[in-house]
């Protein structure tokens, strides 16, 4: 207990607890630092993309474009809220992003990616998207887990062949 909390102890035991961290799902800080880099990049791609596709007369571009810029503007907020200090509800946008599990962040960065490929498919909106594509994929990737071990899997692969064969010698026995 800090010097206040003992002067005070009937206010400590009133304070809320800091909310829990959410588990990590296995993540190493490296392949976190990975996805949020790659979400920024992705954001910068779908930006600068997304201006390239609105100069244009044509209705769809325009709304692709649009949306790859919403896109970057999402990506930013949830990956670098430090990019967005002058939004008042961006911390709190992205501490709750990162209280999303990881297949989560994948299902929405990869479908807020598809969404303007699908309204204009041009190469603009294929190579804007495909970094924000691979920010998604990235996290879904994390959310498989680790890899298992080359002693469990010959472990495994063992005792599915032990049983295999007793099924077959069972079978061979019960025609015979």
């Amino acid at each position: 207990m800090s010097s206040q909390d003992e002067q005070f102890p009937a206010a400590a035991a009133a304070a809320p607890e800091p909310a829990a961290a959410p588990a990590d799902e296995g993540m190493t800080w490296w392949y976190r630092w990975l996805c949020r880099i790659a979400g920024v990049i992705g954001g910068m791609s779908c930006a600068f993309a997304g201006l390239w596709n609105c100069v244009t007369i044509n209705p769809l571009n325009i709304a692709a474009g649009v949306w790859m810029m919403l896109n970057a503007f999402v990506l930013f907020l949830c990956e670098a809220p430090f990019c967005c200090q002058f939004i008042e509800f961006a911390n709190a946008v992205a501490a709750r992003a990162d209280r999303l599990r990881a297949w989560q962040k994948a299902a929405f960065y990869c479908g807020m990616a598809v969404f303007p490929v699908m309204l204009s498919l041009t190469l603009t909106t294929l190579f804007g998207n495909a970094i924000a594509f691979a920010t998604g994929v990235l996290y879904g990737l994390s959310a498989l887990g680790k890899k298992g071990d080359a002693i469990a899997y010959a472990r495994i692969h063992q005792q599915q062949k032990q049983m295999d064969e007793e099924k077959l010698t069972g079978t061979l026995e019960g025609q015979a």
